[in-house]
């Protein structure tokens, strides 16, 4: 019957990447490293170009992996791992102390093309846990391992271990010293959360998220919050973005910050496919004289930033705060945050190449 038939092709149409047969290769990548109560008149001269600087180096090291015609999962890590060993970060070296004064670190990663995805939790001693998360995706049949059992599994594919001493800075202990001793909470002493992520679309068309973390200072029970959960504080699919999330953990679990965003632009896409189809002319019995298809579609960077604020915004109601990164299947390379900073940056085949800290930048 040519109805069905006209509607099965549609289906397929709308199925399809809306960047599947574009013309010139593109890649993008966005990063950050925390967001909060980051002002200006708190940072000196020095401070804000050493996390300018810090954030620019991790850049180039995505984008040099992105601009090579390499893996979008390869950009995310080749920065999150520089993230980790920088003590700035609130990500391995330089994480935030437990109550009880050690590191619990967690991390994931996803790749777009087939939603595979990894993550671990509150594990110590790895000095970069977003490559133990990649090895549980790519060498378990698992997407989540914790604690003890993750670090067994980390030994047993040769990653690298460090003494829990060299996790250890200065800034972080008296974080915990003063939250113990004037009673505060977590939010009181970190002004910031300095999670670490990256997301990433390569030159085939890919797409790929990462995050890493070390938590909430003083955490306790085996506290963990979003970083690790695939589809709140990572997630990735090639026919929507790539997210990754730093925040108040609790409020992003709850809203499911990173799937939220990127199941709604998947319906925006839908909606504005089928919009365009209802424009097509029809013949004689009523048909569509031909199909629009999803490689003829784009949506534009509006609707992926208004998405994004949107459920930020629901992050925000809630009591919650922080931001996300965010690259589409067209390029775009975004951020939302509803905090006085977010250290982010991004870069694309296009030329953009920019690092930012503040609100108004």
């Amino acid at each position: 019957m040519p109805f069905v038939r006209a509607l099965a092709a549609l289906c397929v149409a709308f199925a399809l990447p809306a960047t599947a047969q574009e013309a010139e290769p593109r890649w993008s990548i966005a990063i950050h490293g925390g967001a909060g109560t980051i002002a200006r008149e708190n940072m000196t001269a020095e401070q804000d170009a050493a996390y300018r600087a810090a954030l620019q180096q991790a850049l180039d090291a995505g984008k040099a992996v992105l601009a090579g015609g390499g893996d979008a999962l390869d950009a995310v890590e080749a920065v999150i791992t520089r993230l980790e060993d920088d003590e700035k970060f609130n990500a391995g070296r330089g994480a935030v102390f437990t109550w009880d004064g050690t590191h619990e670190l967690d991390a994931s990663i996803m790749d777009g093309r087939t939603r595979d995805a990894g993550a671990v939790a509150g594990v110590t001693g790895i000095r970069h846990p977003i490559l133990l998360a990649r090895k549980v995706m790519t060498d378990s049949p698992h997407v989540m391992l914790a604690g003890k059992g993750a670090e067994a599994f980390a030994a047993e594919q040769g990653l690298e271990l460090m003494p829990p001493e060299w996790f250890d800075t200065d800034a972080r202990r008296e974080a915990l010293e003063r939250m113990k001793a004037e009673r505060l909470s977590a939010l009181d002493v970190d002004i910031k959360f300095g999670t670490v992520g990256a997301v990433a679309l390569d030159s085939h068309g890919n797409l790929a998220a990462g995050t890493s973390t070390g938590g909430m200072t003083g955490k306790r029970w085996g506290r963990i919050g979003d970083s690790p959960l695939i589809g709140a504080g990572t997630y990735a699919d090639n026919r929507s973005c790539a997210i990754s999330a730093t925040g108040w953990g609790e409020y992003f679990i709850r809203v499911g910050v990173a799937h939220e965003i990127c199941a709604r632009l998947r319906y925006d896409f839908r909606i504005a496919a089928l919009e365009e189809q209802l424009g097509v002319p029809r013949d004689a019995d009523g048909l569509p004289e031909y199909i629009i298809h999803a490689s003829e579609l784009a949506l534009d960077a509006e609707i992926a930033q208004r998405a994004a604020d949107d459920v930020m915004d629901e992050v925000k109601a809630l009591g919650g705060d922080g931001g996300i990164i965010l690259v589409t299947p067209e390029g775009h390379a975004l951020f939302s945050f509803n905090t006085s900073g977010m250290y982010r940056g991004r870069a694309t085949s296009d030329g953009v190449d920019e690092v930012a800290i503040y609100a108004d930048e």
